[in-house]
């Protein structure tokens, strides 16, 4: 008697703990880690190192996180290059691809890198690699010619960055107008997408230089390539002179490279698809000067039972060893 007594408590204490395994894995697995890359520049726009984790302060939906990841470091990137290439690119073209090749000469040479441009349609001119001279090559056999679907663009490199990538920091560097005349998407599935995604997206805007104008139409441009930039925590640039997108884009390439990701588990656990705002607050001590800190503007909880790819940094295969030149048509 005593003995079946014995194994029924054992039984219970086994199915018990069983029970708290299967609750614990379920918590671990819907509790998803938000990591945030943060930027923090100076007055003059140049990034700040070496500051210590108790000087931020994270808050979701005005709620204060715990903060669980802390670092810095330049650790390798996946970044799709989207270049425009519609016929209102025809005269900046050149500048553009060289301004390109410039970021990738200044990024972590680990990094793998694809290029994207578009027209009327949206190619991928070539797959994710860390061979420069490859990149170079494709960069100067991109023509100028059609008009601008300007969103299918990001929205198509955007999804090939997530499906494909090895690396965990995701960027997308958009060098257009910002205007769009041919897209199925819109600017707010775009949104969407990159706010589901880990992807940090920088944006050049070409709009006007000398006579030449785009008025109203110019605008709505300049306001699409802002807010896709600023709710991923990328900046927007618009720079008076096609002449300085190659100094712009050696500056974005420096400011990734002196990031730091902070990451927290939300106290929020409701899967339920909801955008939640988040803010990093900077409290440095006094002597040191004013400082301005950049990062995403909040992220889209998953749904129950969704397949969040956008948080898988698992990679599927590597082509940092692809040597081929290929012009895909991405759909």
């Amino acid at each position: 008697m005593l003995r079946r007594s014995l194994a029924l408590i054992l039984l219970a204490a086994v199915t018990l703990s069983s029970a708290q395994s299967l609750d614990e894995f379920k918590l671990r697995v819907d509790v998803e880690l938000v990591q945030l890359p943060v930027s923090v520049l100076d007055k003059n726009g140049l990034p700040v190192r070496g500051l210590k984790q108790e000087y931020f302060s994270i808050f979701e939906d005005k709620v204060q996180q715990n903060i669980t990841l802390f670092k810095q470091e330049d650790v390798p990137l996946s970044v799709g290059i989207v270049i425009d290439a519609s016929g209102s690119m025809l005269d900046k073209l050149d500048r553009l691809n060289a301004a390109a090749m410039t970021f990738v000469r200044e990024s972590n040479p680990a990094d793998e890198t694809s290029i994207v441009s578009f027209g009327d349609e949206v190619y991928l001119e070539q797959d994710l690699t860390n061979n420069t001279q490859i990149l170079g090559r494709v960069l100067s056999g991109i023509t100028s010619t059609g008009s601008t679907a300007f969103y299918d663009a990001v929205y198509l490199a955007a999804r090939h960055l997530q499906r494909e990538s090895i690396h965990e920091k995701k960027v997308l560097l958009v060098l257009s107008d910002g205007e769009d005349n041919k897209s199925k998407y819109n600017l707010k599935q775009v949104e969407k997408l990159l706010g589901e995604s880990r992807i940090t997206l920088y944006s050049v805007g070409l709009l006007s230089y000398g006579a030449s104008t785009y008025g109203l139409q110019g605008q709505t441009g300049k306001k699409a390539l802002k807010q896709l930039a600023e709710v991923t925590g990328g900046v927007p640039f618009f720079p008076k002179s096609v002449k300085d997108v190659e100094e712009i884009c050696a500056k974005i390439a420096r400011d990734l490279r002196n990031q730091y990701t902070i990451g927290y588990r939300p106290s929020n656990t409701k899967l339920d698809g909801s955008w939640r705002k988040v803010v990093v607050q900077l409290n440095p001590p006094q002597n040191m000067p004013k400082l301005k800190v950049r990062t995403k503007q909040g992220y889209y909880a998953p749904l129950s039972g969704e397949t969040r790819t956008a948080s898988d940094s698992s990679g599927r295969h590597s082509k940092t060893d692809d040597a081929g030149l290929r012009r895909i048509q991405l759909k």
